[in-house]
């Protein structure tokens, strides 16, 4: 079961990311930039209490257009991003 973590209200569940016995929730979080007439969005990896999340690194007119882009990720390169949020 994943954990509650801020921006969940706003997360859709992408999918999971795995590598051995390590497995971690993927989610895209969107918001909403009326400042800029726009959506951001950003990635959470979830894994029972832990949670690393990236910076707003998409943004995009529509959320669709979001999670498009998202797509265009390959599994390398999620482990990628997930590897730099490490602490």
């Amino acid at each position: 079961m994943t954990s509650a973590f801020p921006g969940q209200e706003r997360a859709k569940h992408i999918g999971e990311l795995k590598r051995g016995d390590e497995r971690w929730d993927v989610f895209v979080e969107t918001q909403l930039d009326g400042e800029v007439g726009a959506v951001r969005g950003r990635l959470h990896f979830v894994r029972g209490e832990q949670h690393r999340m990236t910076a707003w690194i998409f943004l995009e007119l529509t959320e669709r257009e979001i999670q498009e882009r998202f797509g265009e990720f390959s599994a390398i390169e999620l482990w990628h991003f997930l590897e730099a949020l490490q602490v």
